[in-house]
């Protein structure tokens, strides 16, 4: 039998979740190092990305965290639109690099952090709310069903609840690494044109 008393045993899941956030600092960094963009690749990226950043916006619009089971909204085609809005994002980043490593390192990313803490946070939710089982029968956990699950109504979009989630900061940040890869590009053109001239 368990002692409450006892500080809850590390797990790779709870690690992920602590490093999540500085390892994506750190990924940034590595990222822009091992990017060879062109524009083309930064024009496709970006477009790739928005679907992401809309979907995640609407999620954040949606979800009352630790109050309730959402059920509305993206979360009526999947359990965890936030996280595929944030798949959806990675893969446009992973086309504007144009770097092989970075496919690599996003995908490692997904099944070493992501995939772990998706169900670490469905165990919480399993035992938080009686009704998440039979929410998971329904709804897929990533990949989205096509219709609305039976019983999940579409509810509605609240800004109050997006500007609290802070989500605006994932656009930010997207057009903040958008623009790194931008500047990387316009720097190497100028250097490739200054070695022509003094050759």
């Amino acid at each position: 039998m368990n002692d409450p008393t006892q500080k809850p045993r590390w797990t790779w899941s709870r690690i992920a979740r602590r490093i999540r956030v500085p390892l994506g600092f750190a990924f940034a960094a590595i990222y822009i190092w091992l990017a060879k963009p062109t524009w083309t690749s930064i024009a496709i990226g970006c477009l790739i990305a928005a679907p992401g950043l809309w979907l995640r916006a609407v999620a954040a619009g949606h979800v009352r965290k630790n109050a309730e089971l959402t059920t509305t909204g993206p979360y009526a085609y999947t359990r965890n639109p936030l996280y595929l809005g944030s798949i959806i994002i990675a893969l446009g980043f992973g086309v504007a690099s144009r770097s092989i490593w970075v496919a690599v390192a996003i995908i490692a990313l997904f099944f070493a952090i992501y995939l772990p803490v998706i169900k670490s946070e469905e165990v919480f939710l399993r035992g938080a709310f009686a009704n998440f089982t039979d929410y998971a029968n329904k709804v897929p956990r990533l990949f989205p069903r096509f219709r609305a699950a039976d019983g999940s109504g579409m509810g509605a979009f609240s800004r109050q609840l997006y500007l609290k989630h802070r989500e605006y900061n994932a656009v930010v940040g997207s057009l903040l690494m958008m623009l790194a890869l931008t500047l990387k590009l316009v720097l190497e053109v100028h250097e490739h044109q200054g070695h022509l001239l003094i050759c």
